[in-house]
């Protein structure tokens, strides 16, 4: 499990240094992922309705409630390398 927490961490830096920007639908699958990978199940109230941005990222999240933590790093970690990170 320690092998997979440090992939997942290495696998959070190297999102940073991407050559060029995801499409928006790939940034909401790697927020989704890592914090299903980190917090596990989204909790908190979902954002008001003019709050599109924060409203995208908590149905992303929503939608892998259940996900098992160590299942949403693999799938976090196998997005960063298809992206080339």
């Amino acid at each position: 499990m320690a092998d997979l927490d440090q992939q997942f961490l290495a696998a959070t830096e190297a999102v940073k240094k991407l050559g060029e920007r995801p499409d928006n639908d790939t940034l909401l699958k790697l927020y989704a992922l890592y914090k299903q990978g980190s917090t596990g199940d989204v909790d908190g109230p979902k954002p008001g309705f003019f709050d599109f941005v924060g409203t995208a990222k908590y149905e992303a999240w929503a939608k892998l409630k259940g996900t098992e933590r160590s299942a949403a790093q693999r799938k976090y970690i196998e997005l960063v390398r298809s992206l080339g990170a």
